[in-house]
C-alpha cells in the first residue's frame, strides 16, 4: 500500500487517519497501521520521513545515553569501569551534550533530510507491509560489515598528521569516553564517518532496488546503540563480545581513546586483527612476541641453510 493510495483515507487529525487506515486494512499489524497512517496524514513523503528519522535518531541516541549516566552514580557498577576512577563530571557531560545537539541540528539534520529523496530515486520503499525478519536481518548484517570497513579505513586516515590535528582531535578530548561522547566530533568527521552509516543503505538500494525505510530505521537504532555502548567506558561479564568474540565492544574502543592509536574499527575486531593495529599493552606484548617468534624462526632457517 503506497501513501499515494491513502489520499481518501487522510483526515484532519492523525488519530482519525489511523482509524480510517485500521478500518480499511485490518490485515495489517498495529505498527504497520500506525506507519501507514503517518504517511497518509502527512501527505508528503519527504517531510514525513525526515521528521520521523530525526526524532528516532534523537530519542534513541539520548535514550541510550541515559542509562550510562545513571550507572555512573550507582557504586555497584563502578567495579566494571574500564578506566577506574575516571568519571566525567556533569559540567563536562553538559558541554559534550550541547556540542552534540548543535552538530545534530546543523550537520546531521540536512543529511537526514536528503536521505529520502536520494534513496527514493534508487527505489526506496516506505509501503506496508514491512519486509520479513529474514530480509531485514541479512540487510542489516551487511550494513554492519560495510560500515565497519568504511569506518576502519577512514578512522585510520583521520589519525594521520593534519587530519588528526584539524579534524579528529576533537573526538579525542575525552581519553576516558562516556556514552554522550559517541557523536562528539567535528562537523567534517561527522560527515565522513556518518557516510558509512547512511551510505551503506544508499549503495545497497542503488544496486538492488530492494530496501525499505523501516529496515533503515532498525539499522540506525542498532548502530546508535553500538556507538553509545562502545563509548560507555564499562566492561561487563555479560558484554556482547564475550559471546561474539569478533564483536568490538567498549573495551576495544576504550583502548583506542586511552592510547590514541589502534583499534580503528567500529563494530568488529577483524580489521584490527588482520592488519595488526590492535591497541593496548596486551596487544603490544602479543605483537612483540609474534615478531620475536618470526625472527627466531628466520634465524633458525638461515642457520640450517649455512
Amino acid at each position: 500500500m503506497s501513501s499515494t493510495y491513502n489520499v481518501s483515507l487522510a483526515a484532519p487529525t492523525y488519530s482519525e487517519t489511523y482509524r480510517n487506515i485500521s478500518d480499511a486494512y485490518i490485515h495489517l499489524s498495529m505498527l504497520e497501521r500506525l506507519w501507514a497512517a503517518w504517511y497518509a496524514y502527512m501527505q508528503n513523503d519527504v517531510i514525513a520521513t525526515g521528521l520521523m528519522t530525526f526524532v528516532i535518531h534523537e530519542v534513541f541516541y539520548f535514550g541510550r545515553c541515559i542509562p550510562w549516566l545513571i550507572v555512573d552514580y550507582i557504586p555497584y557498577f563502578h567495579k566494571y569501569k574500564i578506566q577506574q576512577g575516571k568519571v566525567n563530571n556533569l559540567k563536562e557531560q553538559w558541554q559534550c551534550t550541547s556540542a552534540v545537539l548543535l552538530s545534530h541540528f546543523t550537520v546531521e539534520l540536512p543529511q537526514i533530510w536528503l536521505f529520502h529523496p536520494i534513496c527514493a530515486y534508487f527505489g526506496l520503499s516506505h509501503d506496508v507491509p514491512f519486509p520479513s525478519f529474514l530480509t531485514m536481518f541479512y540487510q542489516i548484517s551487511l550494513f554492519f560489515c560495510l560500515e565497519d570497513s568504511w569506518h576502519y579505513w577512514n578512522h585510520r586516515l583521520l589519525h594521520y598528521g593534519p587530519f588528526y590535528k584539524y579534524i579528529h582531535k576533537q573526538h579525542h578530548l575525552y581519553s576516558a569516553p562516556f556514552g554522550l561522547a559517541a557523536e562528539y566530533a567535528s562537523p567534517i568527521e561527522v560527515m565522513i564517518l556518518g557516510l558509512g552509516t547512511i551510505g551503506s543503505p544508499i549503495l545497497w538500494c542503488a544496486l538492488t532496488k530492494n530496501l525499505h525505510i523501516f529496515t533503515v530505521y532498525i539499522w540506525i537504532v542498532l548502530r546508535l546503540f553500538q556507538a553509545v555502548d562502545a563509548h560507555s567506558g564499562y566492561e561487563f561479564p555479560w558484554s556482547l563480545h564475550h559471546f561474539l568474540p569478533f564483536w568490538a565492544g567498549a573495551d576495544h574502543h576504550d583502548d583506542h581513546h586511552r592510547y590514541f592509536i589502534g583499534n580503528y574499527s567500529s563494530s568488529f575486531r577483524w580489521w584490527d586483527f588482520l592488519l595488526d593495529t590492535e591497541a593496548g599493552p596486551k596487544a603490544k606484548a602479543e605483537r612483540i612476541a609474534r615478531q620475536k617468534g618470526k625472527a627466531e624462526k628466520s634465524a633458525a632457517v638461515s642457520k640450517k641453510v649455512d
